[in-house]
């Protein structure tokens, strides 16, 4: 792997851990009343699907059980049509995407440390 994709996908992984800390012990109910979490969740997303986007096709097409393409989808969506952000969507990104993204990762970069 190119250093320059190794940074990108170690920022992925470090920032769904993030995303996963700030959400391992909320529910639904604590996204939707706190507007602070919701933006601050919103934009982590943003930032891993910017980390994916820049990273090489020749990463992608090495690691294609990476949700590679909708990584980048939702960065799109959220940037571009951030009027519609379907704070369902998030939640289950979040919740159920972020934790497996996140052993993903790691099978990534760990063997490499």
């Amino acid at each position: 792997m190119h250093n320059r994709d190794r940074v990108y996908i170690t920022h992925m992984l470090d920032t769904a851990r993030n995303i996963f800390i700030r959400t391992q012990a909320l529910e639904r109910h604590d996204y939707d009343a706190d507007e602070t979490l919701r933006l601050a969740l919103i934009h982590l997303v943003q930032m891993l699907g910017e980390a994916a986007r820049i990273g090489s096709i020749q990463t992608q097409q090495q690691y294609p059980d990476i949700a590679w393409r909708e990584i980048i989808g939702m960065r799109h969506k959220l940037v571009h049509d951030y009027l519609y952000v379907d704070d369902t969507i998030v939640w289950t990104v979040v919740k159920h995407d972020v934790p497996l993204l996140i052993a993903q990762l790691e099978q990534i970069i760990l063997p490499e440390d």
